[in-house]
């Protein structure tokens, strides 16, 4: 490969053509399922469908072959299809569902208006996962373009990844005679330690979703009558989180939820501690003073990547401040997500986190916990020699340094599939969800110099497949 070659043609695409359609996509409020259960009458999921796939018809591959395909009450998908000079398959995967608005953009920033600053692109869901398809499709272009070999390849892009890619598992059956048995699985919704070099995820977590309610009172009572009487929903709250997570650190207390972490993965969380040093923490948006929750770099990365974690994302129940009175609340819903180890099965954790937290609820309060979604999480297999070598040589062409390897402390579902599904294939699971990008927060960006030296090593990949 002709790298400067390589170089030319996908900057040139990105520039003239990817960028422009990318903020075009960046300003439809497509929602994943979970955050929009009307997506259907919206439209706005089918507008970037429509989107996406028209573009990729207009930079269409001889021979390639572009579906949309509807399964009924499913989030749609497309699949293309773009043949090869071998048998072998290459699946490549992306998801076009965005998270929701979230709060707390910049004056001159906003989830559905696309933003060109200093090299990024600001806007949900450019970086998480919108560019997957352009960057695909453009690498193999790039290899026609210097007529180099290559395996057959498939490119999937769903439309409920943030849903849990609730839908996914239907269409991998159903469209399991197109898809085939890939050798090979690219995957372009992961992150990067930073913008400097080729990051590969070597692990996922799982995650459960759910809301945990509580019901104590009939109806609200005056503070001055119910209080030091009832027992106040907080406490109740305070009592069953403490069964689940250490509230001085943050640690989870149940046994069950923890795994050996191997001795690699050890190992490349060490590594990639010493490569980022500080800035594991430091890019963090922290406010002035705050300190992490340990100093212990490696460790942190391991509390990021293979061990469970609580997070409360949301609550009802509780009046805006400007108008709560003196009154003893009667109910309290909170939405947490807990991230589980990449080897913990989610089925289990639901069993576990069932029993914590509805067994002999404190002064007999009504608890219910309803898992609102639920995925395992994924630990590659062992790569191949030829996949090592070919995505070291990719990172030093393109970035000037040696790939790096970490497990990311997010779940793509997808993964967790592909592996039971497919034990033979060898995964090169990479992204764009660097240092400040912030996906699912607020000012969301992409780094572009990334997204373009992230695509020529996606090309350079597919090639030295073929090569091997």
């Amino acid at each position: 490969m002709n790298v400067q070659e390589n170089i030319k043609f996908i900057n040139d695409l990105w520039d003239h053509s990817i960028i422009p359609t990318l903020m075009d996509y960046i300003r439809i409020p497509n929602k994943s399922p979970l955050f929009d259960p009307e997506w259907q009458v919206h439209g706005f999921m089918d507008q970037a469908v429509q989107l996406l796939s028209t573009w990729c018809e207009e930079h269409a591959i001889e021979n390639m072959k572009l579906d949309i395909v509807r399964l009924p009450g499913r989030t749609p998908v497309i699949l293309i299809e773009v043949p090869g000079h071998s048998e072998e398959t290459i699946l490549l995967y992306g998801h076009m569902d965005k998270q929701p608005e979230m709060t707390g953009w910049h004056p001159d920033l906003g989830p559905w208006k696309p933003v060109l600053k200093d090299d990024k692109l600001y806007g949900r869901g450019g970086a998480d996962d919108g560019y997957a398809i352009f960057a695909s499709l453009t690498a193999i272009k790039s290899l026609h373009a210097q007529n180099i070999p290559h395996a057959r390849c498939v490119i999937l892009i769903e439309s409920c990844e943030e849903s849990g890619s609730r839908d996914l598992p239907y269409y991998i059956e159903a469209l399991q005679d197109r898809i085939g048995k890939p050798s090979l699985v690219i995957c372009l919704d992961s992150g990067c330690g930073n913008y400097e070099q080729l990051w590969i995820t070597t692990s996922l977590r799982g995650m459960l979703c759910g809301v945990l309610s509580i019901d104590v009172l009939k109806e609200g009572v005056h503070s001055g009558a119910g209080s030091g009487i009832a027992p106040s929903c907080f406490m109740v709250l305070r009592q069953l989180l403490d069964r689940l997570e250490n509230q001085s650190n943050g640690t989870i207390l149940v046994d069950d939820l923890f795994v050996d972490i191997p001795p690699e993965r050890f190992q490349q969380a060490k590594k990639t501690a010493e490569v980022l040093g500080t800035k594991i923490y430091e890019d963090c948006p922290f406010q002035e003073g705050v300190q992490p929750v340990s100093n212990d770099l490696t460790e942190l990365l391991l509390n990021r990547t293979w061990r469970p974690a609580l997070s409360i994302t949301g609550a009802d129940g509780l009046p805006h401040s400007e108008n709560a009175g003196n009154v003893t609340l009667p109910w309290l819903k909170i939405k947490f997500s807990l991230r589980l180890a990449p080897t913990t099965s989610s089925q289990k954790a639901i069993e576990i986190l069932k029993h914590v937290f509805e067994n002999q609820p404190p002064f007999h309060a009504n608890v219910k916990l309803d898992i609102k979604s639920s995925a395992d999480g994924w630990n590659a297999p062992e790569e191949s020699g030829w996949l090592t070598k070919t995505i070291n040589d990719a990172s030093k062409h393109y970035f000037g340094k040696e790939a790096v390897y970490m497990g990311e402390g997010g779940t793509i579902p997808f993964m967790g599939m592909l592996g039971k599904k497919f034990p033979q294939a060898q995964f090169a699971i990479t992204g764009l969800l660097g240092p400040g990008s912030n996906a699912h927060g607020p000012n969301e960006f992409l780094q572009i110099p990334t997204g373009k030296k992230l695509t020529c090593c996606i090309a350079e990949i597919i090639a030295g497949h073929f090569q091997r």
